[in-house]
């Protein structure tokens, strides 16, 4: 992990350990230069991904703020990071329905900028929020930079593990909405009817290069989710 992240990660653990309010101001940035004895500019950096994420706003001149902490249970709609992180004050359970090696449909090349000679990694799952069906989630990874995925891993926190195992630098993400109805798959793994109403998320997630790794369909329970946007630079 690189030294602007680990900060990143500090400053955010402050915040949420010590369940500081809106408007609370943290230390300047060249206080935190001198406490982790880094430069400026790491500082900076690790400030504009706090401000873009939510955590924190800057005003020139005054200093920097805690932002209003968003409501428990919701899901940022503008996150690489998995539910696992995002929901890590529930109990969130994972269902691992398929994992296997094949090779690319038109759209997941299409997606993930692949031929067919490439293999990619397919994995389909159930999540589960405080014991309520949150989304299946389908998803698929080259196998050129997901170089080896297993059930164990599948059915843990694959995010972590293309991180801190893999040491992705998992950089943005396109992502799709729409609402529709559910068919009577979709129905039975939610856990509701055929015609049901459902959000469905598409997202094409890229590392620091510009290069796609992950290409993922996510369809919620409609009565189980709960989504937040925060929006900075108006």
């Amino acid at each position: 992990m690189k030294k602007y992240e680990q900060i990143v990660e500090d400053i955010e653990a402050y915040i949420h350990d010590n369940e500081l309010a809106q408007g609370t101001r943290l230390s300047s940035v060249e206080s935190y230069a001198a406490h982790y004895q880094v430069s400026k500019s790491t500082i900076i950096k690790a400030m504009d991904i706090l401000e873009k994420k939510g955590a924190i706003f800057q005003q020139r001149g005054s200093g920097v703020f805690v932002r209003r902490q968003r409501r428990k249970g919701y899901v940022s709609l503008l996150t690489n990071r998995g539910f696992t992180e995002e929901l890590k004050d529930f109990a969130v359970t994972t269902q691992l329905l398929k994992l296997e090696l094949m090779k690319p449909t038109e759209e997941v090349m299409l997606n993930l900028k692949l031929s067919g000679e490439d293999e990619v990694y397919y994995v389909e799952r159930l999540r589960d929020i405080d014991g309520n069906r949150l989304c299946i989630e389908a998803s698929y990874f080259p196998k050129k930079i997901v170089t080896y995925l297993n059930s164990e891993i599948a059915e843990g926190s694959i995010f972590n593990y293309l991180t801190e195992g893999l040491k992705l630098n998992i950089s943005f993400a396109d992502i799709y909405l729409h609402v529709d109805t559910l068919n009577e798959e979709q129905g039975e793994k939610l856990q509701l009817h055929a015609g049901a109403p459902a959000l469905f998320v598409e997202q094409v997630v890229y590392l620091g290069t510009g290069e796609p790794f992950d290409y993922s369909k996510l369809t919620y329970h409609y009565q189980h989710s709960k989504f937040f946007v925060q929006a900075i630079n108006f």
